[in-house]
C-alpha cells in the first residue's frame, strides 16, 4: 500500500472508528492517539494499539502537533490520518509529517494553506472565470465594513478569512447592527483561528448549500463523485445532508461538478476534498463558497450512492497510488440521507447533554448505516463536540430514503442522555422537508418557529 502499513489516527469519536475500520479492511495496522477522557471509547477498543497523548483539553492532546508526531514515530506508524476537525485543516501538521518522514493522509500543506484562506481562494476562483458570491476584500475596521456592506447590499454576512465551521460568521440585516456584530465576529475569529481578519459577502436569501466531493492524486487525475445537499443547518452547522440534491437539475449538476474539478485541478490538489457552493434558488445560479481540504462529516451519503469508499481512497492516494477508478466508473444509484445525532436537548436551545448512556439500541434494517463510537454504558464526555452518531439511510429514490429514515429514527432507542433524535423525527415529517421547499435558514426561521 505504497509503504503504508501502520496508520496513526489523530482524532476521536466516530471518525476515528471510521478510519480504523478502513485500515482493518485494507490489512493496515491502526494506532489510536487518545486523551485520558477517551481511554474507554469504542475506537480505543477497536484499534490495534492505543497510546495516550495527554489530558482531556484538546490544546493539551488532540491539538498538540509535536505530541502527535512523537506518538506516531514512537509507535512505528508510517502515516497520520487527521480525520476532520482538530488539526485536519492546519498545514502545520502536514509540514511536521514531511519533516519527520511521515505520510500525511490528506492534501499537501500548500493546498490547505491556499484554500484555507477564504480571500485567497475567492480571488483564485474568480480568476478562473467561475462565479463567486458578491462581496468584499479584507475589511480592516467598522468604517470600511460599513462602506462595503452598503456597496454589496444588505443583508450581508461577516465572515472570518481563516474561518470554517460557522465560526466568525455573523449575519447583519442592516446598518444599525454592523458595529456590534463586526466586533463580535472579529473576536470570535480571533479566538477560534488566531486570525481576526474579516470580509463581507452578500447574503443570498433563498439559498441552498451544495457541495461536490472530489478525489485527486499526484498523477493529475481529478474526479468528482457528484454533489451533496447540506442546506438544513442551524447556526451554520449542518444537521441533515442528502445526495443527490433534489434542487439540482442534470444540467446544473454537470456545470457544478465541472467547476469543482477545474478548481481542484488548478491548485494541483491531492487527496479527498470538497468544493462548497451556494445555489441561489431564485436566480437558478451557483457561486463558489469555499473548499474543505479534508474528509467531510457527511461523506457517507456520497459513499452510499456511489459505492466508493472515500477513506480507503484517501489512504491509497497518500500512499502514492492513483485514484482507483476513472470518472466514467462513478455512477449515482438511488438516494441517501444522513442525520447527525447529537447529545443535545433540542427543547432547551440544543444545550449539550453529556453523561452515561444507559441504553444504546440502534436500528437494524436494510438500507441503514450507522457511523458511531457509542455503546450502552459509554460515558459521553463534556469536553468535545456533541456528535454521537451519523444515521444514514439509502433508498431507490428520495421518498424511499425518507421512509427508511423515519423508521430508523423511530427504532433508535437511547436512554440516559438527551439526543436530537426526537427533533429529526419531527423535521423529516415536515411538508416543507418532504417537498424539499427549504433553504439554509429554514430550520431557524421556519421550523423552529412553529
Amino acid at each position: 500500500m505504497g509503504g503504508i502499513s501502520r496508520v496513526f489516527v489523530a482524532n476521536r469519536g466516530e471518525i476515528a472508528l471510521r478510519i480504523i475500520r478502513a485500515c482493518l479492511e485494507m490489512g493496515i495496522e491502526s494506532v489510536l492517539g487518545v486523551s485520558d477522557a477517551d481511554r474507554d471509547s469504542l475506537p480505543a477498543k477497536m484499534a490495534d494499539r492505543v497510546v495516550c497523548i495527554g489530558p482531556h483539553p484538546p490544546l493539551q492532546s488532540y491539538l498538540k502537533v509535536g505530541t502527535l508526531i512523537t506518538a506516531a514515530l514512537g509507535t512505528g506508524a508510517d502515516a497520520i490520518h487527521p480525520g476532520y476537525g482538530f488539526l485536519a485543516e492546519q498545514p502545520e501538521l502536514g509540514e511536521a509529517c514531511i519533516d519527520n518522514g511521515l505520510i500525511f493522509i490528506g492534501p499537501k500543506p500548500e493546498n490547505i494553506r491556499q484554500m484555507g484562506d477564504k480571500l485567497v481562494a475567492r480571488e483564485m476562483v474568480r480568476n478562473l472565470g467561475l462565479p463567486v458570491i458578491p462581496g468584499s476584500e479584507l475589511v480592516h475596521n467598522v468604517d470600511e465594513a460599513s462602506l462595503m456592506a452598503e456597496k454589496v447590499g444588505f443583508p450581508v454576512l461577516l465572515k472570518a478569512a481563516a474561518g470554517g465551521g460557522g465560526k466568525g460568521m455573523k449575519m447583519v440585516k442592516g446598518p444599525g447592527e454592523l458595529k456590534s456584530v463586526f466586533e463580535e465576529a472579529s473576536a470570535e475569529a480571533r479566538a477560534a483561528f488566531g486570525d481576526d481578519r474579516i470580509y463581507i459577502e452578500h447574503l443570498i436569501a433563498n439559498a441552498r448549500h451544495i457541495e461536490v466531493q472530489i478525489l485527486a492524486d499526484r498523477y493529475g487525475n481529478v474526479i468528482h463523485l457528484f454533489e451533496r445537499d447540506c442546506s438544513l443547518q442551524r447556526r451554520y452547522q449542518k444537521m441533515v445532508e442528502e445526495a443527490p440534491s433534489p434542487a439540482v437539475t442534470p444540467e446544473m449538476r454537470e456545470e457544478i461538478c465541472k467547476a469543482a474539478v477545474t478548481i481542484a485541478d488548478h491548485v494541483k490538489y491531492e487527496n479527498a476534498g470538497t468544493i462548497e457552493m451556494v445555489l441561489d434558488q431564485d436566480q437558478g445560479t451557483f457561486y463558489f463558497l469555499e473548499m474543505n481540504t479534508r474528509i467531510q462529516v457527511e461523506h457517507p451519503v456520497t459513499e452510499m450512492i456511489t459505492g466508493k469508499d472515500l477513506v480507503q481512497e484517501q489512504i491509497r492516494i497518500a500512499g502514492g497510488e492513483p485514484v482507483s477508478f476513472a470518472q466514467e466508473a462513478v455512477f449515482m444509484d438511488g438516494h441517501a440521507i444522513e442525520c447527525r445525532i447529537n447529545a443535545e436537548k433540542p427543547d432547551a436551545n440544543f444545550m449539550p447533554s453529556p453523561g452515561r448512556i444507559q441504553t444504546w439500541t440502534p436500528p437494524q434494517a436494510p438500507g441503514i448505516r450507522l457511523d458511531t463510537h457509542c455503546y450502552s454504558g459509554y460515558f459521553v464526555p463534556p469536553y468535545y463536540d456533541s456528535l454521537l452518531a451519523k444515521l444514514i439511510t439509502a433508498g431507490d429514490d428520495r421518498s424511499d430514503a425518507i421512509h427508511r429514515m423515519n423508521d430508523a429514527l423511530a427504532a433508535f432507542d437511547v436512554k440516559g442522555i438527551d439526543t436530537t433524535i426526537p427533533f429529526y423525527r419531527e423535521l423529516i415529517k415536515s411538508p416543507d422537508y418532504l417537498n424539499s421547499s427549504i433553504h439554509t435558514r429554514w430550520v431557524e426561521e421556519v421550523f423552529l418557529q412553529r
